[in-house]
């Protein structure tokens, strides 16, 4: 069993991505700037930003933050996304979700302009990575095709199981595997709360990719041995021997399953910084569109 070490190859990411922004800082060129709107005061939502600024600044990128209570009308909110198109100096922009239930999330996703929408949830973005056109990808999905890429791992003709459909992770992810592409060309099962025999289906596959947000789910009799598992989830769970009274958990019971496995990611350390260097990278690629 080999882990797929997230933490090390977003580090190596972010370095290739900090030479190369030294590089055009020597030639006098622009620094990518990122900004990010962040509404109300979810713990989880703060520090999933913080991780991403504090990424800003590994990769010499210049960063903003702009906060708002839980109160903030979903017009102030839309005049300001209307801001940030508008300002040339900002390169790409993100709104953290989730938002409160007064702000219709949909509308926000529309309002960005898809050529800053650099986590990739604008329906252009969406459809163009469809049609397996140059878009910006939902940074998640970018993450763990990425993480595949690095660690070589074979995907051609395999069967793959996802277990989980959202809109920017399980559904864009079964695409870009089913793609006739490198690191892609995988028969792809796309599985969700309606699926029956679910362990039966999960025991054919050469990959199986947890991303449905219950902690532990995936438990041994479910993965078949030398299987790749991926493992998309994260949540707090309580836990006494912790000083904090939690500690992270992912959607696949690491310890059993991990013996039976070629490869596994591990919670925390696998996909979640993959995610944030990934957005890093959409961030690079939008001010490289715009010729700057």
């Amino acid at each position: 069993m080999e882990l797929l070490n997230g933490k090390e190859t977003s580090q190596i990411i972010m370095k290739e991505i900090s030479d190369a922004v030294r590089n055009r800082k020597s030639e006098g060129k622009k620094i990518p700037h990122l900004a990010a709107i962040l509404v109300g005061g979810d713990g989880g939502s703060i520090t999933y930003v913080n991780n991403k600024l504090r990424a800003c600044e590994a990769c010499g990128f210049e960063s903003t933050l702009m906060r708002y209570d839980d109160s903030v009308s979903e017009e102030v909110l839309l005049n300001k996304i209307h801001t940030l198109n508008e300002d040339k100096s900002i390169d790409g922009f993100i709104v953290q979700l989730p938002l409160p239930p007064h702000i219709d999330e949909t509308k926000v996703i529309l309002a960005i302009d898809p050529m800053k929408d650099v986590d990739g949830f604008h329906p252009m973005n969406l459809g163009k990575m469809a049609l397996n056109m140059p878009a910006f990808i939902s940074a998640t999905p970018s993450g763990i095709i990425e993480l595949i890429r690095r660690y070589e791992l074979d995907t051609a003709g395999k069967r793959c199981v996802i277990i989980g459909r959202s809109n920017i992770v399980g559904m864009p992810l079964s695409i870009l595997l089913s793609q006739n592409k490198e690191f892609g060309n995988c028969t792809v099962t796309l599985t969700h709360s309606q699926t029956k025999n679910l362990k039966e289906i999960c025991l054919q596959a050469d990959i199986v990719i947890a991303a449905l947000g219950q902690p532990g789910f995936v438990k041994e009799d479910m993965v078949k041995e030398g299987a790749v598992v991926i493992d998309v989830g994260i949540t707090r769970v309580k836990d006494e021997s912790k000083k904090t009274g939690w500690r992270l958990s992912g959607d696949v019971d690491f310890d059993q399953v991990a013996p039976k496995c070629s490869y596994i990611s591990p919670v925390p350390g696998g996909v979640g910084p993959m995610t944030v260097a990934s957005l890093m990278m959409n961030t690079l690629k939008a001010m490289d569109l715009k010729g700057k």
